[in-house]
């Protein structure tokens, strides 16, 4: 199960990586198929970018779906739990239990129909037709404007994000009903960065407070007469408050 760990993160990064480039590509072939640079305008005005605007839109709806499976298993959907957390802890158990399989329920059910949806779409025409069977008068289904593709492959991200959703669901009830946690994501925290690393605005907040405290005094005067500067650093150093 470990290569499904960082699933979301594998597809999202490639759909928003593709989607940057052909989006910078599509601007800068607009701006030099205008300008009047020999050769390279016709060169440019040669080229067909028309297709990037409706490729990157669905590479943004492939990355929401994955993305929300994503939000699931890291536990970064908003909630409201006020209710909740006055509860004791066996019947917050309880609510809690019945809202992760209530969430796996619905995105269940949308990854069914929306997989039904696909196959009479054209899923199920685009099969019969690479395996050579016989096509027994199944539609073709519609296609793309620009890219003229199977509209069905585009709206897999409806079966195939919501299944994955059910999935991390799943996954997260049966985590909190061994451990009774569930996952937290902490918004401060950024990854690779340590925990005790001081952040930019912190830095330029004590950098303040040391100019305003000190009243036109010098370093040494001052720590003179503000020895508890230090300290108050030191301690947020090491984890005081």
């Amino acid at each position: 199960m470990k290569y499904l760990d960082h699933l979301e993160e594998w597809i999202i990064s490639f759909l928003m990586g593709g989607a940057t480039l052909i989006i910078f590509f599509a601007v800068l072939h607009r701006y030099l198929a205008s300008a009047p640079i020999p050769y390279v305008q016709d060169w440019m005005l040669s080229l067909n970018f028309s297709w990037a605007q409706e490729l990157c839109i669905m590479m943004f709806v492939w990355m929401a779906k994955f993305g929300a499976a994503y939000g699931v298993r890291t536990g970064i959907h908003v909630g409201v739990d006020v209710v909740v957390n006055r509860l004791d802890e066996k019947n917050r158990g309880r609510v809690v239990l019945f809202s992760l399989l209530a969430g796996a329920l619905f995105t269940g059910s949308i990854g069914y129909l929306g997989a039904h949806f696909v196959w009479e779409n054209g899923a199920h025409y685009a099969f019969l037709n690479l395996f050579g069977m016989d096509l027994g008068g199944v539609p073709e289904g519609p296609t793309t404007p620009d890219l003229e593709w199977p509209t069905w492959m585009v709206y897999s991200a409806i079966p195939l994000g919501s299944s994955l959703m059910c999935f991390r669901f799943l996954q997260v009830t049966w985590g909190f009903w061994s451990t009774g946690e569930l996952p937290h994501h902490d918004h401060a925290h950024v990854e690779g960065v340590e925990g005790e690393t001081p952040l930019v605005g912190e830095i330029l907040e004590e950098g303040e407070g040391r100019e305003h405290a000190h009243m036109g005094q010098s370093d040494e005067d001052w720590k003179k007469h503000s020895p508890h500067w230090p300290a108050k650093a030191d301690d947020k150093k090491d984890g005081g408050v």
